[in-house]
């Protein structure tokens, strides 16, 4: 009995060498649109960190998935190297900064000590007094000193005093300067001024327009304003307060503040 051999039918497998070339095929595909979609964006850092993203991957071998761990690295590269410039921006802003403040300081201590000078030298010291402080430095001059009783017209003896204080600003030209009128809480109402409002600012400018006749100073940076009897240093019960509230402030304002710490520094003239 002959025995029948069935002839075992092996499948014989499919050439599969075309798929390397096709996923190459593919991968640059996928490397030419991404290519292109970042040429089209309007960050060129974008574009920059891709480009290197890919000479990479197409130098080393590495696959498609490999690339986005390095463009992920990449950025992490860079937004660690931009806080670090940015941190140290921000160090120099700040060592910037302190410097010009004690430039300022300088400057306003220097200021006064000229004023106070000038005070004591010239007896002034009932009539004048500075004060500095962490928005300004103020020179306070006593109405009496400047106008007669419900005039805004600077004494011609006093132009002198105008004029000097004038010329000791003029060496600090970058500073804005406020003038400002005040008065006491007597009404006012004589055929010059209807309001202690009028005659607090007409004071302001009158003494104003003396210090602005120094053509070295700015006039961008000078203003005037007017309190009338709402802003007293003094009571106005009694003749010595309301006195003292009747004065001119010449206040030279501070470019860089600091309300940390109070770095008042108030001394009355001649003292």
């Amino acid at each position: 009995m002959s025995k029948k051999h069935k002839s075992e039918h092996h499948e014989e497998h499919a050439d599969e060498t075309w798929l390397i070339p096709y996923a190459d095929l593919l991968t640059l595909l996928l490397a030419l649109f991404i290519v292109l979609y970042a040429m089209s964006s309007t960050d060129s850092k974008k574009f920059q960190d891709m480009s290197k993203a890919f000479n990479i991957a197409f130098s080393s071998g590495i696959g498609v998935l490999e690339q986005s761990a390095v463009i992920s690295n990449a950025h992490q590269f860079e937004d660690a190297t931009e806080t670090r410039r940015r941190e140290a921006n921000q160090d120099m802003q700040k060592k910037d900064i302190e410097a010009l403040k004690q430039k300022e300081q300088e400057d306003l201590e220097k200021l006064k000590k000229q004023v106070d000078q000038y005070i004591k030298t010239n007896g002034l010291t009932t009539q004048l007094n500075t004060k500095l402080n962490q928005s300004q430095l103020t020179i306070t001059i006593s109405d009496s000193s400047l106008f007669a009783p419900g005039s805004a017209k600077v004494k011609p003896e006093s132009r002198k005093l105008a004029v000097e204080i004038s010329s000791m600003l003029q060496k600090y030209p970058d500073y804005e300067v406020k003038v400002s009128g005040h008065t006491d809480n007597v009404p006012i109402n004589n055929k010059e001024f209807e309001s202690n409002w009028e005659l607090s600012s007409m004071r302001a400018i009158r003494f104003m327009d003396i210090l602005l006749q120094n053509k070295k100073l700015d006039p961008h940076l000078f203003s005037t304003i007017g309190f009338g009897e709402y802003r007293p240093i003094a009571q106005n019960n009694s003749n010595v307060g309301r006195a003292k509230n009747r004065r001119v402030e010449v206040s030279i304002i501070r470019k860089y503040t600091d309300t940390s710490k109070d770095a008042t520094v108030s001394v009355a003239a001649g003292k």
